[in-house]
């Protein structure tokens, strides 16, 4: 009966997420019929060349970073969730969203106090991303040497929040001298940003997520193990150190990957796991890390349509959006005091 229920659920999300996919790529300042999405989608030609350059090189890109961006950050909240065994852990408490943060802030703020050859980086397209990896990378590595030393878990978040009030302190100290312009640009980035992305970063954004979903799929049995804590988790065999590290860099690729190339995007790591909870009924990550990945796709799909306003010229910052769906989720698990599935 339950498995009969699932097959249901995970169909019907399938579903909705193609839809979603669909109407985002159709919907936005320029509406386009779904038949000519459709056939565009399928290698034929549109009724309009004009809509067939804007689904190509504009609508179909940023549908795919959206569906990747949801995936990513749902699975890199439920991986945080799990190991801390905390409702409120998110895929940014280990400070790589702030490290991000401080590349790109030494780039777009600090230019002109570093060497004239990142004047040429800042204006390079791949600036920003270079500099938020370099930066996401840096606190990964502090974090991974951090948590070799540390037996205890939640010292680890401790750790990670650390880093990235540290950070913060500096993008703090670089904005207060900076210029409106920088300023701005700046805080353009931090809105998050879908589109803009050509087809070469599309590519290497894929690989990453791919490759920390399949570090997330491989650690399925860890998480379970971890529900009941450490030492429950050692008394089955699991070698915890090792599980722990690879949650800890699967939840790195997707989060640092996604900072770098569309920005910080807030709530969806938070939220997501627990609509997938909630709608599930389980605590199996066997079926929860699927819930998660379709869940996680189909409302960033919302999000992204939302954001564009249908019909008028106005797009909202994706920032937004996810936190006026995902800040109502969490206060309500705060005043709620809903028993969640850990």
């Amino acid at each position: 009966m339950l498995k009969s229920k699932n097959i249901f659920l995970f169909s019907s999300l399938t579903f909705l997420m193609l839809i979603l996919f669909l109407l985002d790529i159709g919907l936005g300042q320029v509406s386009i019929p779904l038949k000519d999405v459709f056939k565009s989608l399928t290698g034929q030609e549109a009724s309009k060349e004009t809509w067939q350059y804007i689904i190509v090189n504009f609508r179909l890109p940023k549908a795919i970073t959206a569906i990747l961006v949801g995936m990513g950050l749902s699975i890199s909240g439920l991986l945080m969730q799990t190991m801390f065994r905390n409702p409120l852990a998110g895929p940014y408490v280990l400070g790589l969203s702030s490290g991000s943060s401080l590349g790109v802030a030494f780039v777009i703020l600090g230019a002109s106090l570093l060497p004239s050859v990142f004047g040429s980086l800042v204006a390079s397209s791949y600036g920003i991303i270079i500099a938020s990896c370099l930066g996401s990378f840096m606190v990964l590595s502090a974090v991974l040497v951090v948590s070799q030393r540390l037996k205890n878990t939640m010292s680890i978040l401790i750790v990670g929040l650390m880093f990235g009030s540290f950070t913060s302190a500096f993008v703090g100290v670089l904005t207060y001298f900076s210029t409106a312009e920088q300023l701005q640009k700046f805080t353009f980035w931090s809105l998050g940003n879908l589109g803009n992305l050509p087809w070469t970063s599309i590519v290497i954004l894929t690989v990453c997520v791919f490759i920390g979903l399949f570090l997330s799929l491989v650690s399925i049995k860890s998480l379970d193990a971890l529900l009941l804590g450490e030492n429950y988790a050692k008394s089955l065999g699991l070698n915890f150190k090792k599980a722990r590290l690879t949650i800890i860099f699967a939840t790195s690729i997707l989060a640092g990957s996604i900072t770098a190339f569309a920005g910080p995007i807030a709530f969806i790591g938070l939220a997501v796991p627990h609509i997938a909870k909630l709608v599930f009924q389980t605590s199996s990550h066997r079926i929860l890390f699927w819930g998660t990945l379709l869940f996680g796709a189909i409302i960033m799909l919302i999000c992204d349509i939302v954001s564009q306003v249908p019909g008028t010229d106005i797009i909202l910052p994706i920032n937004a959006i996810t936190s006026i769906i995902g800040a109502p989720v969490v206060i309500w698990l705060l005043v709620g005091k809903r028993k969640m599935i850990a």
